[in-house]
């Protein structure tokens, strides 16, 4: 029966009064779990006071404490020498070291002992103060196990190295602690490392033990994210992307590449199609580029050859999806080719096997402690890269019993599966498909010879996903204006860079393709970068349509709206 049924003459204030009463009983709650927690604080605070042994002087009292502020102020160069926690090995062993870091844990053991384990950059160490005549008084254990976690704190001390392994550290070795100081405080902390750095395995496993860790869920992490990305496979993560960039970098330079800044505020669409971020500067239309694609043709015709950008780019997508995002960070490529497409193929070829070779060999450490929180299995790749037409990847998925438009894209499912298919036939879970249908493809995009329903066109994969996409590219200006109306490209928004192929030297062909900065992070691990929404909020020197110059212009933050995972590499 209803509660209506039941109290058939509760008028509406006296409804009022009961949702009042549970409201305030749900306070009172709130506030009794308040005041436990104080009081647990408090206790534990007590705890560490009993280790005091009185106001006696210390002797030692010089071998720890806060640092003053005005030592802190860049008063000397003392010319102290700190080693990198990363650095501390069995090699060292009876060394005096001075590291710095955070005081991720800190335990008591009585009043004569305690451990810290400091963290820098990801790895940690775990250090030790003994009370020791002339060495360690009760009053520096005292002061070390009141030092909260994630303050900052220099330790200098001898390097030992125990009988058993460490498991709460990264560095097999500990430093005997002879002095400690804090350089700043940490208060209040929202979220622990332990817990941020926690594998969703751990906890599932905990569950079925019948033991309760915390989880750290997402919007806490984004909430408080200068902490999250403290943890070691935040760290590795940054560390890796760090690392293919450079990669990328290199490589494209021992090829003959050189690297080229576009503008990100132009007048029309870069792409076509409706993601874009439209904008008003002083009166006249503009947009975020959604590619630096246009440019790096136009570099092209200016006789560079072979270019490449690392910059923002921008997508108005509608969907929350890590395939669908609205600001990343483009690895973009264009090229002039002699006769083939397939020179571009073979240097996106070139590039991946370097990459893939270069990060397994160089980013072990980072690999492992991304491995630790987010598990991935190796990539499996070929010396040379497969390569398979589109027509053939239809054919593999209706042999498959997959039914696929032969003239249309592949939806994200039939990427899937036909990934799972390549890996299953040719041991690869990194390929090629090429000559795609041109109705899928930009308006720049060269049609085939043999047939103008396809193109010459290519898309990379990894494990299902794609992370490029290129093409050779429409160079002759009549072709180029018919293919932009076709795609419902208002020609005169474009007509800058159209005219660069008639009033400069036009090429026979070339190249462009685009590979996602954090796609490929996020195919082989978890990436942790996240898309802001912003306003232009200082400008100067706008050039809109042309290279002369770059437009110069600050991007304020906003309130981050979905994820961003993507390494885009445009080719």
């Amino acid at each position: 029966m209803s509660s209506e049924s039941e109290n058939p003459n509760l008028s509406v204030e006296d409804e009022g009064k009961a949702q009042s009463k549970k409201a305030a009983k749900k306070e009172a709650a709130k506030l009794e779990k308040q005041r436990r927690r104080q009081e647990a604080a408090a206790a534990a605070s007590a705890s560490v006071g009993e280790i005091s042994i009185g106001d006696a002087p210390d002797p030692l009292a010089s071998n720890y404490g806060d640092v003053a502020l005005i030592d802190l102020q860049s008063k000397a160069v003392t010319g102290l020498k700190w080693t990198d926690i990363e650095a501390l090995n069995e090699d060292l062993k009876d060394q005096k070291v001075l590291i710095r870091g955070r005081a991720q844990t800190v335990r008591a053991v009585g009043k004569n002992i305690a451990f810290l384990v400091v963290r820098q950059m990801g790895f940690t160490v775990q250090c030790v103060l003994t009370v020791a005549p002339d060495l360690v008084g009760r009053q520096m254990v005292k002061y070390a196990t009141s030092v909260s976690r994630e303050s900052h704190v220099d330790i200098e001390g001898i390097v030992s190295v125990p009988g058993i392994p460490i498991k709460g550290a990264t560095q097999q070795v500990e430093v005997q602690v002879r002095k400690i100081y804090g350089i700043s405080k940490a208060e209040n902390l929202p979220i622990n490392i332990e817990d941020a750095a926690r594998s969703e395995s751990e906890i599932e496993k905990a569950l079925q033990a019948g033991e309760q860790l915390v989880r750290v869920n997402q919007d806490t992490r984004l909430n408080y994210r200068v902490i999250d990305l403290r943890t070691p496979a935040n760290q590795g993560i940054f560390r890796v992307q760090c690392q293919v960039e450079n990669i990328f970098r290199q490589f494209l330079l021992s090829e003959g590449f050189v690297g080229i800044h576009t503008p990100k505020l132009i007048a029309g669409s870069s792409e076509g199609g409706s993601a874009v971020f439209k904008l008003e500067y002083k009166g006249q239309p503009a947009c975020l580029a959604q590619s630096p694609q246009l440019h790096k043709q136009i570099a092209i015709c200016g006789d560079f050859g072979r270019v490449f950008e690392i910059g923002p780019v921008f997508r108005a997508e509608d969907s929350f999806t890590h395939r669908h995002l609205c600001e990343f960070t483009g690895l973009d490529v264009e090229m002039e080719i002699k006769e083939h497409y397939f020179e571009v193929m073979d240097i996106v070829d070139g590039l991946f096997v370097t990459m893939f070779d270069s990060l397994n060999e160089n980013c072990k450490k980072e690999l492992e402690a991304i491995g630790r929180q987010y598990p991935f299995e190796p990539l499996k790749y070929l010396r040379k890269t497969l390569r398979l037409t589109f027509q053939e990847g239809v054919q593999m998925l209706k042999e498959a019993g997959v039914e696929v438009d032969p003239y249309g894209d592949l939806n994200t499912e039939a990427e899937r599966k036909l990934g799972q298919l390549v890996l299953e036939k040719y041991g690869t879970e990194f390929y090629i498909l090429h000559k795609y249908p041109l109705a899928v493809r930009p308006f720049y995009t060269m049609p085939s010879y043999d047939d103008p329903l396809y193109s010459n066109s290519f898309d990379v994969f990894i494990r299902g996903e794609e992370i490029i996409s290129g093409a050779q590219r429409v160079h002759v200006p009549d072709f180029l204006e018919k293919r932009a109306a076709a795609c419902g490209i208002d020609v005169k928004t474009i007509s800058s860079y159209i005219d660069s192929f008639s009033s400069l030297l036009p090429l026979l062909a070339h190249k462009g393709t685009p590979v996602a900065s954090n796609s490929l992070l996020d195919q082989l691990w978890k990436t942790p970068m996240e898309p802001h929404y912003g306003k232009i909020s200082s400008q100067r020197e706008l050039t809109i349509g042309t290279m002369k110059q770059d437009v110069v212009y600050r991007v304020s933050s906003a309130q981050p709206q979905r994820k961003i995972f993507i390494f885009y590499i445009s080719l």
